[in-house]
């Protein structure tokens, strides 16, 4: 059951995970309707489009949302958090709520950092992840971390189609929801708990094609060992940002400490249009980028680099990604970013443990 219901990859001992036939918009709503009631005050940080429609969806379910809005290219401003946390002397705050890593713009969160904010005013908020596209990816430990509800989908690291939300709740969750006033049915955790104590998984008819997919994508990350997976992206987004600096290009994300090893947001010129870096690269060389979104629309294009991805593969979109910048307009020198990136790539790549 452990390894079907997924909870190695959250790093957890004591949490429940949920398999729910649903995309990530699925996952934050079962996140959000388990565990709180309407009117309830929530804190959670705007720092581009998918933090942004998880702030939408916490409005338009009845949540008092206190937004704290970052520049897009910038992580979550936690010292509003510490002044909002220690503020709230009454515990008015019942959850936290936060993108761990945020694609629009390829920026990552400190998670550990928002629980020692909690923990040094000993604030009872509950502590809510969207993990979409860093867990399985990303280091992640939702015991050590104390995070209360964990999410992910099936479309990002774990390499599966769109269509199965991954949802893990403490046991701090699981108390929250036998008191939360939402409205829920679908997404209903009560459910799901009813069908373990019966001896199977799922209230309703399961997704059956994406569960042997799921079971064998957990084979492929366990056989690899998920320490190396988290290893790889690593490597994997430290190459890619070698080659965007080669070109003479800046990344979208503005310090080094939120730079994301899923997704690189790459900050074009002014007289050119990303989003025809993004058609062209489809059109003519088949290689399928990232669209900038809302404020940044225009001007990045992302290039994705999670899942069931080597550093072969990697380096293979590099030279495409050059091919079109050439066919832009933009005078980029070819063969520059694939050489930063496999200079780095040939003293970091490891031997392969199954083949030693």
């Amino acid at each position: 059951m452990v390894r079907i219901l997924g909870k190695e990859i959250f790093k957890t001992t004591t949490g429940t995970p949920f398999l729910i036939p649903t995309t990530g918009t699925g996952a934050w709503e079962s996140a959000l309707t388990n565990t709180l009631s309407p009117g309830d005050r929530i804190v959670s940080f705007l720092i581009g489009q998918f933090s942004l429609l998880w702030i939408d969806q916490q409005k338009r379910l009845g949540f008092n949302v206190d937004v704290v809005e970052s520049e897009w290219g910038q992580g979550a401003n936690l010292e509003i958090l510490a002044e909002k946390i220690a503020a709230d002397r009454a515990h008015t705050i019942k959850a936290v709520c936060i993108v761990h890593n945020e694609t629009a713009t390829g920026v990552t969160n400190n998670l550990a950092a928002v629980r020692r904010i909690l923990d040094e005013y000993r604030h009872p908020a509950l502590y809510l992840v969207d993990g979409v596209s860093s867990i399985c990816a990303l280091d992640f430990r939702m015991d050590e971390w104390g995070v209360d509800v964990a999410l992910t989908g099936s479309q990002k690291a774990l390499s599966l189609p769109t269509g199965m939300g991954i949802v893990c709740a403490s046991p701090k969750a699981l108390e929250a929801s036998k008191s939360a006033q939402s409205v829920r049915f679908f997404f209903d955790w009560n459910d799901y708990l009813k069908f373990y104590k019966l001896g199977t998984f799922w209230p309703y008819t399961p997704s059956v094609q994406l569960l042997h997919g799921m079971r064998a994508a957990l084979d492929v990350i366990f056989e690899e060992g998920l320490d190396h997976v988290i290893e790889r992206h690593s490597r994997l987004g430290k190459a890619t940002r070698l080659a965007v600096e080669a070109w003479g290009l800046k990344n979208c994300t503005q310090r080094e400490e939120w730079f994301s090893d899923t997704v690189t947001a790459v900050v074009v010129p002014p007289y050119i249009d990303s989003t025809e870096i993004v058609k062209r690269a489809w059109k003519r060389y088949n290689l399928s980028l990232g669209l900038g979104l809302n404020k940044v629309a225009g001007k990045v294009f992302r290039i994705g680099h999670l899942g069931h991805l080597n550093d072969l593969q990697l380096l293979g979109c590099l030279a495409g990604v050059e091919m079109v910048l050439k066919d832009v307009g933009y005078p980029v020198k070819m063969g520059s970013g694939v050489a930063a990136a496999s200079s780095y790539l040939q003293n970091t790549i490891p031997l392969i443990p199954l083949r030693i």
